[in-house]
């Protein structure tokens, strides 16, 4: 799945529309380390990977910009475990 995939850097967010539902992570931002609070996937659009994805922008945004992040979320802990390639941008 193709997801376009936006980030609200203003409002520490990251969101998608699929089907007409807005998905998001949100997270807060203090020293270069972003701390993943929140992904919310509506049940009406679950099961698709939107959630790893959402995750998946977040890491990639914070290796842009040289961050570290804590995935404070329980998703995000999750998907972090699982996704080693990762591993070194973890505060």
């Amino acid at each position: 799945m193709s997801l376009d995939i936006q980030h609200l850097s203003a409002a520490h967010r990251f969101e998608t529309t699929v089907d007409g539902v807005t998905c998001e992570l949100n997270y807060s931002l203090q020293d270069r380390i972003m701390t993943i609070t929140h992904t919310g996937v509506p049940e009406a659009v679950g099961g698709r990977g939107i959630a790893g994805e959402l995750v998946r922008a977040a890491f990639e945004t914070a290796r842009k910009e040289g961050w570290k992040v804590v995935p404070a979320c329980s998703y995000a802990r999750v998907w972090s475990e699982r996704h080693p390639e990762y591993a070194e941008l973890r505060a």
